[in-house]
């Protein structure tokens, strides 16, 4: 026999979209904004970075990123965000979502002015302190996605419970924008002001001293939402799944949702002690019975979030890359530093507004009417078709068809948003038992991020060119951009067939949906199996 729900939680579960909803997705929406902005605001640099620091007396081209270090720069946020993500997810279960919330966005303001502000002028110097600040920048980043996930599915009712959680990852996309836009501000004032001949006239010229700040600010900038946003985030009363099922204090549980929903609640300290003693309530995350209930859930959780990552930051990562290989970022010799930023920042902008922000978005209106698993499912099969559209007739659009290209390869974004990039962050918010939440959703999102690094690391050596001539200053010869992509296609498949793992949570109580509320063990919700009907 299912157990009766906590009327704190049933409140919770049958509350109408008021006030507070919104309130807690701008909250938690903007560390996410953040989050994208960092994540995602140093592939808009690293060719200023390699104009400044590397450049060689006589070379043809602008000086790069030696592959190394290209490596660092770009990865070494995603090493720092995975070990947030796990020890965050983790600390968030043992002391409470709120507790933590605000450790994360201190660490996240601190370091991305930090990172702005790289000591010294030699190339050592400036990508040591890079680097060592962008990695405490991923930690606290790393920290949000369990944190913002698990807050806002505890907050939410079970109606609209994925649009909520959709619409705080859905800040990921304007972050990404507003990266963007600020690089186009910050590159268009600087190269107005300080005027400069192409690389391929003047290859000393073409990089003014000034060009050092652009880099420096449109970092900084990062911090400025987090930094807004703190003293809300502090104001937030802890979940009352955490503390009526983790903390066991029903009348704390009961009094702040009072406040928040005003209504009336029972405590009902009784229950609550008579559900955290049964069987179901005890087991631990290395239990059988964990691995029983919900060991495919999480097998489902980690692999396709891990795909997915290796898809989605090879492509945002290194648009740039292929934006130049097709021609539609003009030859770095042709330009000055400063305008080689506002090219590549014009393009990410264009993507971003007409493929990434519409996709999250589309997300957000249709997740509850159509599903978490039939839109990650859709997702990954047009990524799949799309990434192949564009890797078998690859000459055709690289010589012929620049327009096609982008278009097509905007849709493959589209289709990551309105698709997996979205739902492997929400689901694991919604599947697991309260005391176990942050953490399993930390490890989901770590997996995404092992992706996210491969893909970072990997896509940057493979999508050199196999023509000797052509590979950049230090790397080896790759496979090819073509060649990456076919990669990058059958990644997206595997991630389809994995999506089959993963149950559908749509219209049902968190605690329904974790076997919270079973009566005795074993009794699984029969709903709760992972291929959805």
């Amino acid at each position: 026999m299912a157990r009766q729900q906590l009327q704190v939680l049933n409140t919770l579960d049958v509350a109408k979209t008021q006030l507070y909803h919104f309130t807690a997705i701008i909250i938690a929406g903007m560390g996410f904004f953040t989050d994208a902005y960092d994540l995602f605001s140093i592939s808009l640099v690293t060719k200023l970075l390699g104009r400044i620091y590397y450049h060689v007396d006589g070379a043809k081209k602008p000086g790069t990123l030696p592959p190394e270090v290209a490596a660092a720069v770009n990865g070494v946020a995603f090493c720092g965000t995975l070990s947030g993500q796990l020890f965050f997810g983790w600390l968030g279960d043992k002391m409470g979502r709120k507790r933590v919330y605000g450790v994360t966005l201190i660490l996240m303001v601190i370091c991305s002015i930090a990172s702005g502000l790289s000591f010294g002028s030699e190339p050592k110097g400036v990508m040591t302190t890079l680097c060592f600040f962008r990695f405490w920048l991923g930690f606290g980043i790393g920290g949000d996605y369990p944190l913002s996930a698990t807050i806002m599915s505890e907050y939410a009712n079970k109606k609209t419970r994925g649009a909520f959680i959709a619409a705080v990852f859905a800040m990921q996309g304007f972050g990404i924008l507003a990266g963007g836009i600020v690089a186009l501000i910050v590159s268009s004032a600087f190269d107005h002001a300080y005027k400069a001949p192409p690389y391929s006239m003047d290859p000393v010229g073409s990089t003014v001293r000034q060009a050092d700040y652009v880099w420096r600010i449109i970092l900084i900038v990062g911090a400025l939402p987090a930094l807004l946003t703190y003293y809300w985030r502090m104001r937030m009363p802890e979940t009352a799944r955490y503390t009526a099922l983790v903390a066991n204090n029903a009348k704390k549980a009961a009094a702040d949702m009072s406040k928040v929903l005003h209504v009336e609640i029972q405590a009902e300290e009784d229950k609550v002690e008579k559900l955290v003693e049964a069987p179901t309530h005890s087991f631990g995350l290395f239990s059988r019975q964990f691995a029983r209930r919900h060991g495919l859930h999480l097998l489902g959780t980690t692999t396709t979030w891990f795909l997915l990552d290796i898809a989605f930051y090879s492509q945002n990562l290194f648009q740039k890359d292929i934006f130049s290989e097709i021609g539609w970022i003009p030859e770095a010799k042709s330009m000055n530093a400063i305008h080689e930023v506002y090219r590549i920042a014009k393009a990410q902008t264009l993507i971003a507004l007409c493929s990434t922000v519409p996709g999250y978005w589309f997300t957000v209106f249709l997740i509850d009417i159509i599903g978490r698993f039939a839109i990650q499912l859709m997702g990954f099969f047009f990524m799949t078709v799309f990434m192949f559209a564009l890797a078998i007739p690859y000459n055709h659009w690289k010589n012929h068809n620049h327009i096609g290209f982008v278009m097509m390869y905007s849709l493959t974004f589209f289709f990551a948003n309105f698709g997996p990039n979205a739902t492997t962050f929400i689901v694991p918010a919604e599947i697991f038992p309260a005391r176990l939440r942050s953490t399993c959703h930390g490890i989901s999102a770590a997996s995404g991020k092992a992706g996210a690094i491969v893909g970072a690391f990997g896509f940057l050596y493979a999508s050199q060119s196999t023509d000797k001539t052509k590979v950049e200053a230090g790397y080896p010869p790759g496979i090819g951009i073509q060649n990456a992509l076919y990669v990058l296609g059958v990644i997206n498949f595997l991630g389809m067939l994995f999506t089959f793992l993963v149950p559908e949570p749509k219209g049902r109580s968190l605690e329904e949906l974790s076997g919270e509320n079973e009566g005795e063990e074993g009794e699984a919700d029969p709903n709760t199996k992972t291929v959805p009907v």
